[in-house]
């Protein structure tokens, strides 16, 4: 369900999928190639939550902000994700079950652990390794860490034509429901 807020209308690019199941209001802006899944929430009446290209996120997410939110490219945000985050740079997942709260700044290419707590304000150089309640670096990400990340990226860009072909996140009726 994607609704407008004080005349804020979420911008989905045709490209993207959006489950039925899945509730957009306000100003967001989600990027080509993009998903959400069953369940996600996306609720932007604090400030605009700008999602790049490329970009997953899974079921049961929660993601909403008390300011402006930007999410970078390719970014894979797991099940049962609350995002607060301030950024998430390009190409970073975010564990299942794990909390990004207010202000949170992650640089591109880190990896928050399942589970993890990331407290207020916190600021994480690029290829950061995240891990604990409270979340803290514990390295920097290596190969197979990267590969992961990418890999779960990519495999949601391919869901999108399996689920278009089943008659699933139908951009043609996605696109009605938005006005």
């Amino acid at each position: 369900m994607i609704r407008s807020l004080d005349g804020k209308t979420p911008k989905i690019d045709p490209t993207a999928f959006v489950s039925e199941a899945a509730y957009i209001v306000g100003d967001v802006e989600l990027g080509p190639n993009s998903s959400v899944w069953p369940g996600v929430v996306i609720r932007a009446d604090s400030g605009k939550i700008k999602i790049g290209a490329g970009t997953n996120i899974q079921d049961n997410s929660v993601l909403h902000a008390d300011a402006d939110a930007e999410i970078g490219d390719n970014v894979t945000i797991g099940h049962g994700v609350v995002c607060h985050a301030r950024t998430i740079g390009d190409g970073s997942l975010i564990g299942n079950g794990s909390t990004l709260n207010d202000g949170v700044e992650l640089g591109k290419n880190c990896l928050v652990a399942a589970g993890s707590t990331v407290t207020e304000n916190s600021v994480f150089e690029e290829r950061s390794l995240i891990r604990g309640t409270p979340g803290k670096e514990i390295g920097k990400i290596r190969k197979k860490h990267a590969d992961l990340m990418s890999r779960a990226a990519r495999s949601y860009v391919n869901r999108i034509a399996r689920y278009r072909s089943s008659g699933l996140g139908d951009p043609d009726e996605t696109l009605s429901s938005r006005t």
